[in-house]
């Protein structure tokens, strides 16, 4: 099983590379379901990996010109706090068993997925529906974006996630970035939203950092291999096929959850 979860690592970097999100989709499920590490740990570790795989990503996306790192901190600073302050203080807080009806307890870790398959489910949507013209005055947009970006990190800081399937929708549908350039932008935005998101953790959990980092340098060879392949796949495509990959990884958790 541990090959398996190694072969998952380069799988996660491919995905960071071709979609610009979507890796910490496969992250926190590999280590949950294939490598069986307690799922509040796989939410720190997830960060670490996806967020340190991004960094490669997106210095290789600017080089091509890919990031709008304008709107990139935009994103990234209040999303980021958002981050670091639930990973810090937030998830240690709920308790390992939050309710419990007749036979069924609902664990801590059993929470983190279900709530983690709904995100997704929502994210998915929200690609796939017809864009409706939004008119508002620029200002206003603004104000909304770093409200909105804030409780993304908070959602993101929940789940462990880098954010990429919520940050690509929003880059896409509100920023009006073109999806390639919403790609390599994510790519940053999720490199320092992960980063800053795992320091919240490293007081609170005890870290494997020899699997850590050899986990994660697989990870960094797949999102190389993905960035190469993205220049062959079209916008259309690659927006379309980001959303069903969301959706089924979002069935696959509620599925496993639900046995």
């Amino acid at each position: 099983m541990e090959l398996f979860g190694y072969i998952g690592a380069l799988l996660i970097g491919l995905v960071l590379g071709l979609t610009g999100g979507g890796g910490s989709m496969l992250t926190v499920p590999i280590l949950v379901y294939i490598l069986a590490i307690n799922p509040v740990i796989a939410t720190a570790y997830s960060l670490f990996i996806v967020g340190t795989t991004s960094v490669f990503g997106a210095f290789d996306n600017y080089r091509k010109g890919l990031v709008d790192f304008q709107k990139g901190f935009l994103f990234a600073i209040p999303s980021f706090v958002g981050v670091y302050l639930t990973r810090r203080f937030l998830v240690p807080v709920i308790p390992n068993e939050i309710i419990t009806v007749n036979s069924f307890t609902l664990t801590k870790g059993t929470f983190l997925m279900l709530f983690f398959a709904l995100i997704m489910f929502l994210a998915a949507f929200s690609m796939l529906k017809k864009k409706k013209e939004i008119k508002s005055d620029k200002e206003t947009s603004k104000l909304n974006l770093i409200i909105q970006t804030f409780f993304i990190g908070i959602i993101i800081g929940l789940v462990g996630a880098g954010g990429g399937f919520l940050i690509i929708p929003s880059l896409v549908l509100f920023a009006k970035l073109p999806m390639k350039k919403a790609v390599g932008t994510s790519l940053f935005i999720i490199a320092m939203n992960s980063l800053i998101g795992f320091l919240g953790d490293v007081e609170n959990l005890t870290i494997n950092w020899i699997f850590l980092l050899s986990f994660t340098a697989i990870s960094v060879i797949g999102i190389f291999i993905g960035s190469y392949l993205n220049k062959f796949i079209n916008e259309t495509q690659l927006k379309k096929g980001f959303a069903y990959f969301v959706l089924l990884m979002a069935c696959f958790i509620l599925f496993k959850e639900m046995l």
